[in-house]
């Protein structure tokens, strides 16, 4: 595929994410006056095009191998299902929680900080994007792109940098919208998420050429300090 094919297809995706994740959010809330959930989705189409523009400049082979990815791995299709699954619950909850039937009472400052926390952890991702042009949304080595290990940046923290950005995300997520509800789909997620990272970690140890030897400098595989 072209890469003004790839282009023109990460674009399409990206509209109809957003469509999609509008229509999950705000249809069980049943109302389009919500502001923290127009707040959140401003954030949130911002991040998904300046990513977008980010591959497009500077990454574009990252940009062409995101459009033709397939599963190699049997767990990571099932774990990758099962996210998918939980995500969209976790779009949905909120606006049943805390709009139609108003079951969560969350601070006002709570929700500042969750939107605070949104923002920052999609920056964070962004910054984990500019620094690794091997990242993929499945589990492989891309050894046609002379795939080697990533050290710098946010990979000096943490092994998994994305997973890590990822989990301060959806808890924010939670805060942000107002609803301690989606915390229980969300903890569901962060618990698939350490799975596959532990998986992918022993995948990486195995085939990756130098990540024995990184994985003995970068401690954490997830959480600086504990895991």
């Amino acid at each position: 595929m072209s890469l003004e094919k790839s282009y023109l297809a990460v674009v399409i995706r990206l509209a109809l994410t957003v469509f999609v994740f509008s229509l999950i959010l705000f249809l069980p809330a049943g109302t389009v006056f919500w502001l923290e959930g127009w707040i959140y989705m401003i954030i949130l189409s911002i991040f998904m095009t300046v990513n977008l523009l980010y591959l497009k400049e500077k990454d574009p082979d990252l940009l062409k191998k995101r459009t033709s990815q397939k599963f190699v791995e049997g767990w990571d299709k099932i774990l990758s299902l099962l996210m998918a699954i939980f995500l969209i619950v976790m779009f949905i909850l909120p606006g049943l929680d805390a709009v139609r039937f108003q079951w969560s009472q969350v601070p006002d400052i709570l929700k500042i900080i969750g939107l605070i926390g949104v923002a920052l952890s999609l920056f964070w991702i962004l910054l984990v994007t500019k620094e690794n042009t091997f990242l993929s949304r499945v589990v492989e080595i891309q050894e046609e792109r002379g795939h080697n290990v990533i050290t710098t940046g946010p990979y000096k923290v943490v092994r998994h940098p994305m997973y890590f950005g990822g989990a301060i995300w959806i808890v924010s997520h939670c805060f942000a919208l107002g609803s301690f509800y989606s915390l229980i789909p969300t903890g569901i997620l962060i618990i698939i998420m350490i799975i596959r990272t532990n998986l992918e970690d022993k995948l990486l140890h195995k085939q990756l050429k130098g990540y024995r030897e990184y994985a003995n400098k970068t401690r954490y595989r997830l959480i600086p300090g504990i895991w």
